[in-house]
């Protein structure tokens, strides 16, 4: 058997990063990609400009992953955003650091990250063997001796299993690392989209498809209770709603969901004005422009598509002099302004979901360098483990330092 060589399944950033460092300690490496060329859903991330990391400090960074970011301690100790930044740099690829402390290549192309990472691993002496399926792992007494692709053994003492997710299935992130690291006997917590665009029944949103809001604040309800709140920006869509604010709160209205509880998007339109100076503002609008019809005034608070909405669901006639507008009509309408509700139904599926929550049991890897604890030799790494974070470059970060600590020699 040939112990010296390393198998990595899969050539998204994690699999990529942890066959150049083996292959850079002297290792023979051979990668197994299932599709005809690696790295597609690294190519798509970040809209096709691919957020690396985040410059946020070790205890906020590991905050996005909630309860389960304490297993990435060990990695992030060895092999974090400043080493990565670093790494792309020695690679000649220029970084830009955006809002948010988002870091994103200056090139504004995900495909030149992948060209870069590629070619690294290459001369770290990587052999990158595309459209080469991997069916199962050969395990013998507790110890990984190789894996089976087109029916033929391939040999080797050291596997990392780097396949990806479920989302985005289409980039070749189908699924397949889940049964794999089953058959070795490891634990799957449930998967689910996370990421993702939540959907909402009924017309109401049909009316405001491809409206998009900025700087509003949303609300999570759950069964009545709210258990979310943030500002930023989110969009209309045929089925319900999409954009940053929406994928940060998305994996919590995704969990309720499957649990059969009910959630509530409650949406304050005008956050900056309290209630107490909405009403002085709607006052003074009515007031200072009482001849004309109160959807002609609602203009200067609400974008146009939404104003025969907000009338409609107070009960008041768009033509309607704003200066008849009743004391009872303008409070309903400030309730309306700082309290817009759509119900949440439902949720897209892997297809439109930047990541997968759930995955390989944690208790079941050593968080030291990534090796199980039930197959001596395998490793696995990415998107496979139970870690999910929201938007910003964490998961990316996450995907390559774990892939960076399975590939280091002396496991």
């Amino acid at each position: 058997m040939n112990r010296n060589r390393v198998i990595v399944i899969g050539g998204g950033p994690a699999g990529l990063m942890a066959a150049g460092e083996a292959a850079a300690a002297g290792r023979e490496v051979l990668l197994l990609e299932k599709m005809a060329k690696p790295g597609r859903k690294l190519g798509i991330t970040g809209k096709g400009r691919c957020n690396l990391t985040n410059i946020a400090d070790l205890s906020d960074f590991i905050k996005h992953f909630g309860d389960n970011g304490r297993f990435l301690h060990q990695a992030f100790a060895r092999f974090f955003s400043p080493e990565l930044i670093a790494f792309f740099e020695r690679q000649g690829l220029a970084l830009s650091t955006e809002r948010g402390g988002r870091v994103f290549p200056t090139c504004g192309k995900a495909l030149e990250v992948l060209k870069v990472l590629r070619q690294w691993a290459e001369r770290q002496g990587v052999e990158i063997r595309c459209s080469t399926p991997v069916e199962s792992l050969a395990i013998d007494n507790g110890r990984i001796h190789g894996v089976y692709s087109k029916g033929e053994l391939i040999e080797g003492g050291k596997v990392v299993l780097a396949t990806g997710g479920a989302s985005y299935p289409r980039t070749g992130s189908t699924g397949d690392g889940y049964r794999l690291a089953g058959q070795a006997g490891h634990s799957i917590v449930a998967i689910r989209p996370a990421l993702v665009p939540l959907e909402s029944e009924g017309a109401l949103v049909k009316r405001l498809a491809g409206l998009s809001l900025k700087n509003i604040e949303a609300r999570v309800f759950i069964d009545g209770k709210r258990q979310y709140q943030d500002f930023g920006e989110l969009c209309f869509t045929s089925f319900g709603v999409n954009g940053p604010l929406v994928l940060s709160f998305s994996h919590l209205a995704v969990d309720s969901l499957r649990q059969g509880k009910k959630v509530a998007l409650a949406i304050d339109l005008k956050p900056a004005l309290s209630e107490a100076k909405l009403d002085l503002r709607l006052q003074r609008d009515f007031t200072g422009r009482g001849g004309e019809p109160a959807a002609s005034v609602l203009r200067a608070l609400l974008p146009r598509e939404m104003v025969p909405i907000c009338l409609q669901q107070n009960g008041i006639d768009a033509k309607k002099a704003a200066g008849t507008i009743s004391n009872e009509e303008r409070k309903k309408l400030i309730v309306w302004l700082k309290n817009f509700r759509l119900p949440i139904t439902g949720h897209r599926s892997f297809d439109e979901a930047i990541v997968t929550a759930g995955g390989v049991d944690l208790r079941e890897i050593d968080p030291r360098t990534m090796e199980s604890r039930l197959t001596k030799g395998l490793f696995i790494v990415g998107e496979l483990l139970d870690l999910h974070a929201d938007t910003g470059g964490y998961n990316l970060q996450a995907a390559f330092s774990t892939g960076w600590m399975a590939g280091q020699e002396g496991h």
